[in-house]
């Protein structure tokens, strides 16, 4: 198995030349690092290895520390956006955000949007209206409409 700091190709059973590839080509990575200090503009990669853009902001509410996912500026011309949402994301590290999604399912990932359509609220849970709350000033804030 590769060091935590470069990544080549590895397969579903943990051997090489065998099985489905899901990272295709040898990189850098760097260590592994919290959303908390994930830089904007760090690349972005699927899990077959394809570069699908950069990271243009990080969602999250940090006096709850709830890492909500990142929006991925992709590299199909200016002002193109797509959301990851937490549960989509395999790997941060200091130079590449490891998603677990190939290529295709990168692809169909949602536009960002003030109402995500993943939201795991639990309207048994009194705290939850607050939380939903902070997520949207947090959206509001990194998308300028304060």
């Amino acid at each position: 198995m590769p060091t935590e700091h470069q990544l080549s190709t590895i397969h579903m059973d943990g051997k090489r030349g065998s099985g489905r590839a899901i990272y295709a080509r040898p990189m850098d990575l760097g260590p592994q690092i919290s959303y908390q200090v994930l830089a904007m503009g760090t690349k972005v990669l699927s899990s077959d290895g394809a570069e699908i853009g950069t990271v243009a902001h990080v969602l999250a509410v940090e006096a709850e520390d709830v890492f909500d996912g990142i929006v991925v500026a992709v590299d199909g011309g200016p002002g193109e956006h797509r959301f990851a949402d937490a549960d989509d994301i395999q790997e941060i590290h200091e130079r590449a955000v490891l998603l677990k999604l190939d290529r295709e399912r990168c692809a169909e990932l949602p536009q960002p949007s003030a109402n995500p359509a993943v939201m795991r609220d639990d309207p048994a849970d009194p705290t939850s209206g607050e939380l939903t709350s902070k997520l949207r000033r947090a959206w509001d804030r990194l998308s300028g409409n304060y």
